[in-house]
């Protein structure tokens, strides 16, 4: 190593032979496998805990009190912002889809049009993302902390699966609750659009609800509940994974929060756009 004088008088060490830059491809190729490593983990925690979670069922020895708890956890972290977004996003989408159709004068179908869009794309969206970044950050950080604590090594050590202990009892929960947090999501939305529909715009309530009743099907609802339950579930093991292999002390934990939250919310968007396509070549929106 020789020593030079920098631009102001510092020494700076300046390597005598040059070394360039590993190559991109490598630095590529190890990106990709690492994704797919990680990608390959994710689906066996998942694997894991659906395994013991019914195994844990049929034989009567799945620890519901676990599942209560963490049950009302995210309840706690979830219910008040869902009702604080659902509101104001049925009051946009009221907005919008009033001043639309007003313009090409075919006001008395906002109500379909509005209500459909809450039900199809906005609630199981504002659940992915409530989930994702309340209830997948807590549980992120949760067992991240636990991590770093040495509390998951010391559950090896006693014979218990991390997995079953603490992965299973939360899925539980989340299967249970995203249904009953996307209809609320929807019951909110869809009255506030109710109501700025028939009170500031002058659409009346038959023609809002008989528009309404022509457009939706039953069949809408269910798929926005399954895909409310498969977002649940991808932001529940994609935080539970990374919280398991947090490392680096407090620091992994806060990368680990992040990676969850960044990774889940993106994930279920990508469902959705998936499930979207296949609902629209197979149950296409019908009149009557």
């Amino acid at each position: 190593m020789d020593q030079t004088v920098g631009l102001w008088g510092g020494k700076q060490l300046v390597d005598k032979a040059f070394r360039g830059p590993e190559p991109l491809l490598r630095q590529a190729i190890e990106f990709v496998l690492s994704g797919l490593r990680t990608f390959g983990r994710t689906i066996q925690l998942g694997i894991a805990a659906f395994r013991y979670l019914i195994v844990d069922i049929v034989a009567l020895r799945h620890p519901w009190r676990d599942t209560l708890q963490q049950g009302w956890f995210i309840v706690s972290v979830t219910a008040i912002p869902a009702v604080l977004v659902s509101i104001p996003f049925g009051v946009i989408v009221a907005v919008q889809v009033g001043s639309l159709t007003q313009q090409v004068g075919a006001s008395s179908i906002s109500g379909a049009a509005g209500g459909l869009g809450v039900i199809r794309q906005g609630a199981p969206m504002v659940t992915a993302l409530l989930l994702g970044g309340a209830a997948g950050s807590a549980i992120a950080s949760d067992l991240g902390a636990r991590t770093i604590r040495d509390e998951v090594d010391a559950l090896r050590v006693m014979g218990i699966d991390p997995v079953r202990r603490l992965v299973a009892p939360r899925l539980a929960a989340m299967i249970a609750l995203t249904p009953l947090l996307c209809m609320l999501i929807i019951f909110m939305g869809v009255f506030t659009g109710y109501v700025i529909a028939v009170g500031f715009q002058g659409v009346t309530p038959g023609s809002y609800l008989s528009a309404f009743a022509a457009f939706a099907k039953m069949a809408d609802l269910w798929v926005a509940i399954v895909k409310s339950v498969l977002f649940g579930v991808i932001v529940l093991i994609v935080s539970c994974q990374r919280g398991l292999e947090a490392t680096h002390g407090p620091k992994g934990v806060a990368n680990a929060v992040n990676a969850a939250v960044v990774i889940g919310v993106i994930a279920a968007f990508g469902v959705n756009l998936v499930i979207t396509q296949l609902v629209s070549m197979f149950i296409p929106t019908q009149v009557g």
